[in-house]
């Protein structure tokens, strides 16, 4: 019952995915991917698929505030999607490399200060 209540608890800890895909024809469109793409790394997000990235989140309230900060750096053109699924739901994904099911991998837990 303990762990129900803890800080870190699956139900409350979220997952943040940003899929987007960008046009890259022109110098000024492969700037701004890159931008983006820059910006999501510098705030915490890992590249989980070439156009997919992935943050955990230890409460909604944290995740909001990403979420907010990748909305203010959205390129002018393309298309982006912001999805929030809680640790419980992400840990459930199934990930094959080829016909091979591989493991997933378990969230770093983060040092909070405050």
């Amino acid at each position: 019952m303990e762990d129900r209540y803890s800080r870190l608890n699956q139900y409350r800890s979220m997952w943040v995915l940003v899929f987007f895909d960008l046009p890259t024809e022109t110098r000024t469109e492969r700037k701004a991917a890159t931008r983006f793409r820059k910006n999501l790394l510098d705030d915490g997000f890992g590249m989980f698929q070439f156009s997919i990235y992935t943050r955990f989140c230890p409460s909604r309230e944290n995740a909001e505030v990403h979420i907010k900060r990748t909305k203010s750096n959205l390129p002018k053109k393309g298309k982006v999607g912001i999805m929030q699924v809680t640790d419980k739901q992400f840990g459930m994904i199934e990930l094959f490399h080829g016909q091979k099911e591989t493991e997933t991998e378990q969230p770093v837990q983060q040092l909070e200060l405050f």
